[in-house]
């Protein structure tokens, strides 16, 4: 996995240069960093990379919830797992 390149740009640079930064954002993947006072404040990064990251913490939260299950011993077997998924399915129809 590639490291988000990062920019660091002062909050005028919002008003001033909006395209600019949004462009860096979109198609160069960078995450800008707005500061104030010159003091980090906001991040900025393009639409599709919010989704990819969403998405990648989602799947981390769902795996540490399933190794904690692991862990304190909340699992089943396999076959039974799909035995009541198949009685779930079949109640559905």
């Amino acid at each position: 996995m590639q490291a988000l390149q990062e920019t660091i740009r002062p909050s005028a640079d919002l008003r001033n240069h909006y395209s600019e930064i949004s462009k860096l954002c979109r198609e160069k993947k960078e995450a800008v960093i707005i500061t104030v006072n010159g003091r980090g404040d906001t991040v900025t990064i393009g639409y599709e990379e919010y989704k990819r990251m969403k998405s990648r913490i989602e799947l981390l939260e769902f795996l540490a919830e399933a190794e904690e299950d692991v862990t304190s011993g909340r699992v089943a077997p396999l076959c039974d797992t799909f035995e009541e998924l198949r009685n779930i399915l079949k109640g559905s129809e």
